[in-house]
């Protein structure tokens, strides 16, 4: 019997592999993980099952390619904004712009959605979800840390529990506006969040 090639080979093979990701990764913003099935992939690809199976073995895998493709996307991002520089407030503000171009397109965070799911997720998916989460605490947390030092932001306790909250009220923000259909609610949630951290001007002076 042929071997079957590797998660890495077959997603190497470009082409079906990409296009599978990218459908995946709409259902699943759209639906959630348990959402959707293979079965889903394959009617809007025109392509057969087998076909998946060949580039992702299981629903697991698939899952597991999803979210480091996101993650390394999200990641990207945060350097980008790193390496434009400018003040912690403008890094914030760019940080919040990430999800408000998610909820543009209908779509939810593909980690918050599979947080979601988190009990019915294999253990390696719910590692990958926390990892995802822990990276951007941890770049919050630098960027806060940045804005208190520099006497931009203002805030209570560690910067890693400010870190937390930021990501769990917008996230939460999102699921809010979402049956609405309506970017601009989440946008005035995130700008007001926002604007508790920001130091008056008459006080930074």
């Amino acid at each position: 019997m042929a071997t079957m090639p590797t998660s890495t080979a077959r997603r190497a093979n470009g082409g079906t592999a990409a296009k599978i990701l990218d459908v995946a990764e709409r259902l699943v913003q759209s639906r959630g993980y348990n959402g959707f099935s293979y079965a889903d992939v394959a009617e809007e690809l025109g392509i057969t099952k087998a076909s998946l199976h060949y580039h992702f073995a299981g629903k697991a895998e698939l899952g597991e390619a999803l979210i480091k493709r996101y993650a390394e996307r999200f990641i990207n991002s945060l350097r980008e904004i790193d390496k434009d520089g400018g003040n912690a407030a403008s890094k914030l503000d760019a940080y919040a712009e990430l999800y408000a171009g998610v909820i543009r397109k209908r779509r939810m965070c593909l980690c918050g959605m599979l947080a979601a799911d988190v009990d019915t997720l294999p253990s390696a998916l719910r590692d990958a979800v926390r990892a995802f989460f822990d990276e951007n605490e941890t770049w919050l947390e630098h960027v806060l840390e940045q804005g208190k030092q520099e006497r931009e932001l203002r805030y209570e306790g560690r910067a890693r529990d400010q870190a937390q909250f930021i990501i769990g009220a917008l996230e939460g923000a999102m699921l809010v506006a979402r049956p609405y259909r309506d970017a601009d609610r989440f946008e005035a949630s995130a700008r007001r969040l926002l604007s508790t951290l920001a130091v008056p001007q008459t006080a930074s002076r």
